[in-house]
């Protein structure tokens, strides 16, 4: 491998270090062989529910060179968001913390295109794409190849000394690039995430029936909820932390240093009585920038309805 591939990964790993990502790894783009298998099996089982968008673009969803021409590498970039403080009534309902600050898309995505434009820079003319959970990639799978950890037991990406709380995003970029080993799988025999799942969604390891999922009903689920859900729901509102709260992994997460993320005070503060009542006025001023937004003030009412009974 010529010796400027190494030089290369390493002027763009150390770019991503200052742009404030927590990992930064290189893949090779190709076909995803043994994901484009398992996810055609999911599919087929219904297991994506009425997230019916799952079904499209399958043939780019497996394979980056469909939606790059040209591309020849995958760089995967994690983004820490383990807050430092969490919402302090504890019977108010339960917002993920992947939603306590301004909505992700944006703040990774202007940090990718920072990253490219810094690639253009220093290494010459690179025809590349920034992705964020917003196009047909398999973020996870490609974050797993780039050696910056490893697909846990209850679908996240976990990274050693470090947990699950992370972002990822992906630039899919038409130059060669010296690439990362994956890393080492260290879920042993535990089984806390899978076992502690109130609604018995990880029906086996790394397979997720996202129907039975919390975080799928509160966000993607529009429809009336199943009654049969209420008592598990454990009074969850937006998104669900259970499964990543009890990995042994994220016992050494460590709070984010991006002020972007951090939550509104005053959200933080709402007693249950206050989300319970909670205006659109209010809605509005408290989530204008997160990725609550996306659910809608009548989606996160439809929720909060549902777990008063």
């Amino acid at each position: 491998m010529p010796c400027y591939l190494n030089k290369y990964a390493n002027l763009i790993r150390a770019k991503a270090r200052d742009l404030g990502f927590s990992g930064c790894g290189i893949s090779a783009a190709g076909f995803l062989d043994h994901e484009a298998r398992r996810l055609d099996k999911w599919l087929k089982a219904g297991m994506h529910g009425s997230m019916h968008y799952l079904e499209n673009n399958f043939d780019k969803r497996v394979d980056p060179r469909k939606l790059v021409e040209g591309a020849k590498s995958v760089i995967s970039v994690l983004h820490n968001y383990f807050p430092s403080k969490v919402q302090k009534d504890p019977e108010a309902p339960v917002l993920s913390k992947y939603a306590y600050g301004t909505d992700y898309h944006f703040v990774l995505k202007d940090k990718l295109r920072e990253l490219l434009a810094f690639m253009n820079a220093t290494i010459g003319e690179i025809k590349g794409r920034a992705f964020v959970d917003s196009a047909p990639v398999m973020d996870r799978a490609w974050a797993a190849r780039s050696g910056t950890g490893w697909i846990g037991k209850n679908t996240n990406l976990l990274v050693k000394g470090a947990g699950s709380f992370f972002f990822i995003g992906e630039l899919i970029v038409d130059i060669e690039l010296a690439t990362d080993t994956p890393a080492k799988d260290l879920c042993g025999n535990c089984r806390l995430c899978m076992d502690s799942c109130p609604t018995g969604a990880i029906i086996a390891p790394r397979e997720l029936d996202a129907r039975r999922c919390i975080s799928y009903l509160t966000v993607e689920y529009r429809d009336q909820l199943p009654a049969e859900m209420r008592d598990k729901m454990q009074n969850r509102v937006f998104g669900c932390d259970i499964c990543q709260d009890v990995c042994p992994h994220n016992r050494k997460a460590i709070p984010h240093n991006e002020p972007l993320f951090n939550p509104d005070p005053e959200m933080l503060e709402m007693s249950s009585e206050d989300w319970h009542g909670m205006e659109r006025r209010l809605f509005n001023r408290h989530f204008a920038r997160s990725a609550v937004k996306r659910a809608g003030y009548k989606q996160i009412k439809r929720n909060i309805e549902f777990l008063m009974g």
